[in-house]
């Protein structure tokens, strides 16, 4: 049996605690068995083919050098419910939401400080924090418009938001590569079960994006990127091409004397309505920010405060992209929506506060402390396997610059069966979805599953060595039947389900 040996010591996500598949993986554990891990194995190898040969890449920096490497992914998908993802769903649109309102009050009447709930100074000390975007009123008063959360479910089986990602959130593409490969490797699962689409993200997409200009499905839209050598190229020109809009440098773009934004053609130049932009806010525009930003394009702030170009996100929103400010989200979701949260926050220790720190620095081998606006998994310290030195280190950082940290207990991710050198093994995984929000709101049906593929790890970025898996929301309460054509037509068999969108349909 392919499973007979195997032993998760947490939460799996296929194999329940006395060894039987989930409910919603019941179909794809018993296809599995069937395949056998030789089998498995060879289509890991053609998954593996297809990921060289379309060009599927993410770059990591070593010494200041980037090297473009294959996307590192494994043909096991995690598998969740559609009970427990509507609760997700409904949690991240709550969620995304109160963050909109509280950047929205960070630059006008700041009334959650007057009432106390979250320190001023905090503010004033995140580097996040843009004075330059006070007074500004973006499109629906919704500053962040794609936010890329970080799930993590606990060994009890409660998922918890991790963190949330508002300045340039990537990954997306690579979950929609990720289904794609997965369909190539089990087809016939997709035909037998109802796995609930993400295709549809790049069209939700454009319409958001579009829903930020007056002229709606008119406006002119562009992917802004640093270029060919950013880590995320791969995916700025995926998404540019999956919404058919133009990808384009700052170089490509210019302000005129009267704040309206053109990009340049050969034909002459075109207005542009909304930026899609992957460009950080110190590189946005030289004229506010660096000035020698050469990615930017000078006076884009100009024409956004002149509401004339709508750049998603907008600038400033880093300032709710900060794990010290993530501490509040609970406190932000009761003051501006009068709701409890749907979902938990792991609960943070703020290294700048006097009582947190003190606790922390007692405490450094049992927690997991985080630089508070880094990303990419770069200089997390986790606890229980750090080297004395490394501890020794981190009590040095935190005690220099106590803003910049904030701590957490160690959970115990849940795990997923990952193919490792001939075998199915339990692997730890966290969950990015991605939630979009203008005049409508979207979250994916599922998200980007990162696996630690070295044993016992809980470093899940795949700049630090993880890798990926396909994530299926599978509705259970849905009835797939199979329509048989009748003999000799040329009709190719179709699938019906009632109540949802299958695969590969557009919701």
């Amino acid at each position: 049996m392919l499973f007979s040996d195997y032993q998760p010591n947490t939460f799996d996500e296929l194999i329940d605690v006395d060894g039987t598949p989930r409910t919603a993986a019941a179909g794809l554990v018993r296809h599995l068995e069937r395949l056998g891990i030789e089998e498995i194995e060879e289509r890991q190898v053609a998954a593996n083919l297809g990921i060289e040969a379309a060009g599927i890449t993410f770059t990591v920096y070593d010494e200041g050098t980037g090297i473009d490497r294959a996307w590192p992914f494994d043909i096991v998908p995690r598998v969740i419910s559609r009970r427990d993802w509507d609760r997700v769903d409904a949690g991240l649109v709550q969620r995304l939401v109160a963050l909109n309102h509280f950047i929205d009050d960070v630059y006008g009447e700041q009334a959650i400080f007057d009432e106390g709930l979250v320190p001023a100074e905090l503010i004033a000390e995140s580097p996040g924090y843009r004075p330059e975007c006070r007074g500004a009123h973006p499109a629906h008063n919704v500053w962040a418009n794609i936010c890329g959360s970080d799930l993590v479910r606990g060994e009890d089986g409660t998922i918890y938001v991790l963190e949330d990602n508002l300045r340039v959130p990537s990954g997306v593409s690579y979950m929609l590569e990720n289904r794609q490969i997965t369909k190539r490797v089990f087809p016939d699962l997709f035909v037998e079960q109802s796995i609930l689409p993400v295709d549809a993200y790049p069209e939700r997409l454009r319409r958001i994006l579009a829903s930020l200009s007056a002229k709606g499905a008119d406006a002119v839209i562009v992917v802004l990127t640093p270029g060919v050598f950013n880590s995320a190229y791969f995916e700025h020109s995926f998404l540019a091409r999956q919404m058919g809009v133009e990808l384009v440098e700052g170089r490509d773009l210019f302000v005129d004397e009267d704040d309206i934004v053109y990009l340049r053609t050969i034909h002459g130049p075109i207005q542009v309505d909304v930026i899609y932009r992957r460009v950080d806010d110190t590189f946005l525009d030289p004229e506010v920010f660096r000035a020698d930003s050469t990615v930017g394009t000078p006076g884009l702030m100009r024409a956004w405060r002149a509401n004339n170009v709508a750049i998603a996100n907008a600038p400033g929103t880093g300032v709710a992209d900060d794990k010290a400010v993530y501490a509040y989200v609970p406190d932000m979701i009761r003051f501006y929506l009068h709701e409890e949260p749907i979902l938990v926050n792991v609960p943070t220790y703020q290294c700048g506060i006097d009582e947190d720190r003190a606790y922390v620095l007692d405490h450094l081998e049992e927690l997991v402390v985080k630089p508070a606006n880094e990303s990419g998994g770069y200089g997390i310290i986790i606890g229980p396997s750090a080297t004395p030195d490394e501890l020794q280190q981190c009590a040095k950082g935190i005690r220099n610059d106590p803003r910049g940290f904030v701590a957490q207990p160690v959970i115990n991710l849940s795990v997923v069966p990952t193919l490792c050198e001939g075998v199915l093994a339990p692997r730890h995984v966290d969950l990015r979805p991605f939630s979009l929000l203008g005049a409508e709101s979207y979250v994916t049906c599922g998200g980007l599953t990162r696996v630690a593929r070295v044993e016992g790890s809980l470093v899940v970025n795949s700049s630090q060595g993880g890798g990926s898996k396909d994530t299926w929301v599978v509705d259970t309460d849905a009835v797939v039947t199979t329509v048989i054509p009748p003999t000799n037509s040329n009709t190719s068999n179709t699938s019906n389900t009632s109540n949802t969108s299958k695969e590969g349909d557009t919701p």
